[in-house]
Parts: C-alpha cells; structure tokens; sequence
C-alpha cells in the first residue's frame, strides 16, 4: 500500500461500499436555516417596535424639558414647573414601560411558539430517520440471512 493510487483507490472502494444518504443533512440545514430566518424576523419586529416606543418617549422628555427651561416671570412658577415635570415624567415612564413590557411579552411568546415547532418537526425527523434506519437494518439482516448457507448441526452422532 505504499503507492498513493492504489491507496486513493481503496479509500473510493470503501466510501463507496458504504453508500451515505446526505438529504437527512441537507433538510436539518434547511430547517435551521427557515427557524433562524422565523427568529432574525421576530428580533427585528420587536427592535423595531421598542425604537418606536423609545422614541415616542424621548420626543415626550424633551418637549416637557422645553417647558421647565422656559424663562417664568415668578421664581415660584420654576418650582411648580419642576413639580409638573416630574409627574409627567413619572406617568410617561409607566406608559413607555409598560409598552416595553409588552413588546417583551410578545417577542417571549413568539419565540417559545417558535421553539416548540421546530422541536416538534425535529422529533417527527427523527421518528421518521429512525423508522427508515430500522426497516433497512431488519431488510439487510434478511438478506444476509437468505444468502446465508444452511448451517449443520455440530457434535452430533
């Protein structure tokens, strides 16, 4: 085996004799490919929508921020100003977080939905996988039990 060849050659023979069935991969990489497209489309629904939130309450902010800077004609309206400002702020903040909790809600849900799909259609592969490697095996055992020579019984008389 010294001539690199006939080494080539022997490898082909024995890859060959040994036939190998790539759809199973190929449909895996498919699958994930189709769940990783599903999950990248979610994350980005819901980056989208908590810019939008984010946003909102930031235009919300510096409008109120514009008021307080506003020039008041008694130092008091400063302090009462400020105290507006603060309760805006406290409301608008409840409202943004709870449309952030919502969005987290939402995309949580999306992706456990999506989760228990793709385990859904894994194990129906596998059954199936599992079912073809069995019904093969069980068709070659027969075969090799047909082709097989009767055997005779030993150490009797």
């Amino acid at each position: 085996m010294t001539n690199a060849d006939a080494y080539a050659k022997m490898m082909r023979d024995m890859m060959g004799s040994m036939p190998m069935d790539t759809s199973a991969f190929q449909n895996a990489f498919k699958s994930q490919a189709a769940m990783m497209e599903r999950m990248t489309k979610i994350a980005l629904e819901a980056a989208e929508k908590s810019t939008e939130v984010s946003t909102h309450w930031t235009k919300e902010t510096l409008a109120k921020a514009g008021e307080v800077a506003s020039t008041k004609e008694d130092p008091a309206d400063y302090s009462q100003a400020m105290t507006e400002f603060a309760t805006a702020q406290a409301q608008i903040t409840s409202e943004h977080v709870a449309a952030f909790a919502e969005i987290a809600k939402k995309l949580q849900m999306e992706t456990i939905e999506l989760l228990m799909a793709a385990g859904k259609d894994a194990q129906e592969e596998v059954s199936a996988a599992v079912k073809k490697t069995t019904d093969t095996a069980t068709e070659t055992a027969k075969s090799a039990a047909a082709k097989a020579p009767a055997s005779k019984p030993t150490g009797t008389k």
